[in-house]
């Protein structure tokens, strides 16, 4: 498959805002909200993810295939994102945050194992090289010799980002670690 990626905006939003509703929410209700400073539950989701697209404090690379969209990858720096999972563990080693965070994926369930995460990933890495480029960080989690289903990967598979030039920093749970990389901004 060909996918293609653009930047979540108000052009975009409505698919994303379609993808979204095809699959109730996403997560029960999340709208990918989880990882923003603070939810509103699932019933103020959809509103509070559309003003923060307005206002230009929400990223996404969307993929497309065709004119419908399939999936994203969010990102977005370090403030715009704080809450993470595995926060206590994170911070035993931390020494310095990033410029950038990728906190989740999501695939249509017809769509997942046919490469979207990747296609997002690699749109998320040339949209932060755009805005200016910097380190950034993720929390994969290591899907090497088990069984876990896609839809559960909301953090993206480690041997993915390892694909994509990531290297491990640390564990942080039983599965997941922080990987990091630095992306270089567009014509540096």
């Amino acid at each position: 498959m060909s996918f293609s990626t653009k930047p979540l905006d108000m052009t975009t939003w409505p698919h994303f805002a379609a993808l979204v509703e095809r699959h109730n929410g996403v997560w029960g209700g999340c709208w990918c909200m989880a990882f923003h400073a603070k939810g509103v539950g699932a019933a103020g989701n959809r509103a509070a993810k559309e003003a923060l697209v307005r206002e230009g404090r929400a990223h996404a690379a969307l993929v497309f295939d065709g004119p419908d969209c399939v999936g994203w990858c969010q990102f977005g720096p370090t403030a715009e994102l704080p809450r993470i999972k595995h926060q206590r563990a994170y911070r035993e080693e931390l020494t310095a945050l990033p410029d950038w965070r990728i906190t989740c994926f999501f695939s249509d369930k017809a769509r997942r194992g046919k490469g979207v995460a990747a296609a997002a990933l690699a749109g998320a890495l040339t949209e932060i090289g755009r805005l200016g480029g910097g380190s950034v960080e993720s929390y994969p989690e290591d899907a090497e010799g088990r069984s876990v289903a896609g839809a559960f990967l909301h953090n993206g598979a480690l041997a993915m980002f390892e694909a994509q030039g990531f290297c491990r920093n640390r564990r942080i749970g039983k599965y997941r670690w922080v990987v990091e990389k630095m992306v270089a901004a567009e014509g540096g």
